[in-house]
């Protein structure tokens, strides 16, 4: 675990991905915090009830913070009561991508942004949860931004 807080493990086979938004390595910790850095670029995690949405119940579009691509909606969002902000479905397909993470001893699914491959989270699949797909996205709220829908309902 780093200074801040955040466990970080680059995941396997992650290289020469092609992504709209592509910066140097300096690039973006100019641009992001070291904590957004570390989890964004670095495939950390915040540690769970820490994050600013896990129980956020504002409606909205969530956006990758670190380029702003659209990801997922309030609309999807639920209380899986595992202390990360959860969602059942991104906002549409192709906004992630998925890569298989067997870092840190366990075999899971990681999610990154499409547009600039910043890491968001994991994908779990067949935990039971009253949802339409039974999948929860597990995001690292540090990894997102909350764009509140505004009073005209937009």
């Amino acid at each position: 675990m780093s200074d801040t807080g955040i466990n970080a493990s680059k995941p396997e086979g992650v290289t020469g991905i092609q992504v709209p938004v592509q910066k140097s390595d300096d690039e973006w910790r100019s641009e992001l915090t070291p904590a957004e850095y570390q989890v964004l670029r670095k495939a950390g995690t915040e540690r769970p009830y820490t994050g600013e949405y896990w129980d956020t119940k504002t409606e909205g579009v969530y956006a990758c913070r670190a380029c702003g691509a659209e990801l997922f909606t309030s609309n999807e969002k639920f209380d899986s009561h595992c202390g990360w902000p959860s969602f059942f479905a991104p906002l549409a397909e192709g906004t992630v991508r998925y890569l298989h993470d067997r870092s840190m001893g366990m075999d899971r699914i990681e999610v990154r942004c499409a547009n600039c491959d910043s890491h968001m989270g994991h994908l779990f699949e067949g935990e039971g949860f009253n949802t339409p797909t039974d999948q929860r996205f597990c995001i690292n709220s540090i990894s997102i931004k909350l764009v509140p829908k505004d009073t005209d309902g937009n």
